[in-house]
């Protein structure tokens, strides 16, 4: 399928893809414990002017107080020597500290709350907090850095395809990705993202390849055992094939639809599935084709061209 009108990622865009959400949160954070009172919250609120405190028990996150539920105490009447774990919210939602940054920003849109506690995947001890204005932050910082980077592989780039002669020349790149290891996705479209900047291809070029691939291989890690990216680069056009041995899609023409999504609850409370992935890469391809049969695999294969047809 063609996909003529693609959409153009800017630099921003591409970086939520790559950073997580460890590279932007804040690690010194201010806690209290279920049994430090009303009139503690007030005070770490007023001096730190934050809104919201996580309470912790044995470094594990047990509940967030904030400023809400202080003026709804004050407004009740509740005793400002009141225990915070009777005011406090019990069922938090969080985020790990491995998540890319794409999925907290749409758990920020979804949800409509001014900051996640952010936990560790394996011992879900709480390790930050991270807000809004964390990420663009952190997206500032990693702009400056990405900037100056690219200028320079600007005038380093290897220029592979002029020193080589040859009638069709192609560079195969090949990346193994293995299911079910959540912190290392993206690794793989890092170092493909890595290999096109040195090549020297326009920064544009490569934003489109991070994320069509980025989703090709979240894709990979959420619904397969195993698959592997094969990247073959020419002069005038990048091709990426994700391969996996995975259950297959039952139905191709509703997994294309932007939301659709097949990951079980788990996956979703990992931070993953969101139903972007395919949409995702269509739209930012200029040719996308997907085979795929159940209890055999899928064989995705997507075109983006470095030079206008």
């Amino acid at each position: 399928m063609k996909t003529l009108d693609h959409k153009k990622p800017s630099k921003t865009q591409e970086l939520t893809y790559e950073l997580k959400v460890e590279q932007v949160m804040r690690k010194n954070v201010t806690t209290l414990k279920p049994d430090s009172t009303m009139k503690d919250v007030r005070r770490i609120l007023r001096n730190n002017k934050i809104s919201g405190i996580p309470v912790v028990a044995d470094d594990r996150l047990v509940g967030i107080v904030t400023i809400e539920d202080f003026i709804i105490c004050l407004l009740e009447g509740g005793e400002i020597d009141g225990k915070v774990e009777n005011r406090m919210t019990k069922n938090v939602v969080t985020v790990y500290s491995d998540e890319p940054i794409v999925q907290v920003v749409g758990k920020f849109e979804k949800s409509g709350y001014g900051r996640f506690p952010v936990v560790d995947r394996d011992n879900k001890k709480l390790v930050g907090i991270i807000t809004k204005g964390d990420i663009i932050e952190g997206l500032l910082k990693k702009l400056e850095i990405d900037y100056q980077k690219e200028e320079i592989h600007t005038y380093r780039a290897s220029h592979i395809f002029e020193d080589v002669i040859s009638d069709n020349s192609t560079l195969i790149l090949k990346y193994r990705i293995k299911g079910g290891e959540f912190k290392k996705a993206g690794e793989q479209t890092s170092k493909l993202r890595k290999s096109l900047l040195r090549l020297g291809f326009l920064p544009e070029t490569i934003r489109r390849v991070a994320i069509a691939t980025f989703e090709a291989e979240m894709n990979i890690v959420i619904f397969t055992p195993e698959g592997e990216l094969v990247a073959k680069i020419q002069p005038d056009k990048i091709m990426v094939n994700a391969i996996d041995s995975g259950p297959g899609i039952p139905d191709v023409k509703k997994a294309m639809r932007q939301g659709y999504s097949t990951a079980p609850d788990w996956v979703r409370e990992l931070g993953f599935g969101a139903g972007m992935g395919l949409p995702n890469i269509k739209n930012y391809s200029d040719e996308m084709t997907l085979e795929s049969k159940v209890n055999e695999g899928t064989n995705l294969n997507f075109v983006i061209y470095t030079k206008k047809k």
